[in-house]
């Protein structure tokens, strides 16, 4: 693993007292995917859970966004991410929920496996079986995806490359402005990290260890597919649910407050 990373991008929504935000809500640590970082909470997610009385937090992880270690990026494992995700859940007054997205549903898992936490959410999860069979799949039915994903050169990003991605991370109903903001928040990813993903070796048997746990997939998400996601719920034990109309960056669609108000009738229950 590498060394600590110290200088992490935290974003905070203080929570509504009105509404509740009297510190008796758990806090929540929002987990980014690959290629982005913590603003894809910032429009919607962040706001909407701290007027609610929840005190949201997102992090950058190392090497992505306003953080340190872009220099050490192309060695960055997931275990170096989950380093970063305790290390800004400890800086929290109480053990936060959990709630990853992708990728970052796969670090929340690979916490779950270590250490008790409070609960956890996966979003549009990478499933149990990893990135390669993923990979396989797309490479069969839509080897352009593969192809322009390759030349997604955060510095040199081409307007067919982006449009060619868009359906697959975006349904139609995305803000033109708010995916405008998404692609200057476009990043590398390690490739390390994709290798960890790609073979899952951390993940082979169930890790919940009876920790409340809520699955959610995307009926039009296709990168991890409503298969994918209900295979996760499998995996764990639990029943993943697919809300219907969105596409992979749910948090980003038209209609996030679906995903958002599921999420939050799930907290109201721990």
């Amino acid at each position: 693993m590498l060394p600590p990373e110290h200088d992490l991008e935290i974003r905070s929504r203080k929570p509504a007292r009105a509404n509740g935000g009297n510190g008796r809500k758990p806090p929540l640590l929002f987990v980014h995917g690959g290629y982005c970082d913590s603003w894809c909470w910032e429009p919607y997610f962040l706001p909407f859970f701290a007027s609610k009385g929840y005190a949201a937090h997102a992090v950058s992880l190392r090497g992505h966004g306003g953080s340190g270690g872009h220099e050490t990026l192309f060695v960055a494992g997931l275990d170096d991410y989950a380093g970063d995700v305790e290390r800004v859940a400890s800086m929290l007054p109480a053990p936060p929920v959990l709630i990853g997205h992708s990728m970052g549903a796969a670090i929340v898992e690979r916490l779950m496996g270590l250490h008790p936490i409070r609960a956890a959410a996966l979003i549009a999860p990478v499933p149990p079986t990893g990135l390669l069979s993923m990979a396989t799949r797309l490479a069969t039915q839509r080897p352009d995806y593969l192809l322009h994903m390759s030349q997604l050169d955060p510095t040199r990003l081409t307007g067919s490359v982006l449009e060619a991605l868009r359906p697959y991370y975006f349904s139609d109903h995305v803000d033109p402005q708010v995916l405008l903001q998404a692609v200057r928040h476009l990043g590398a990813e390690s490739p390390r990290a994709l290798l960890d993903l790609s073979l899952r070796l951390h993940w082979q048997l169930p890790e919940r260890g009876g920790i409340p746990l809520l699955v959610l997939g995307a009926e039009g998400d296709r990168i991890c597919t409503t298969d994918e996601v209900l295979a996760t719920g499998r995996h764990h034990g639990v029943e993943a649910e697919i809300l219907p109309g969105l596409a992979h960056m749910l948090m980003l669609d038209r209609d996030w407050d679906a995903p958002a108000r599921r999420l939050l009738r799930w907290l109201a229950t721990l």
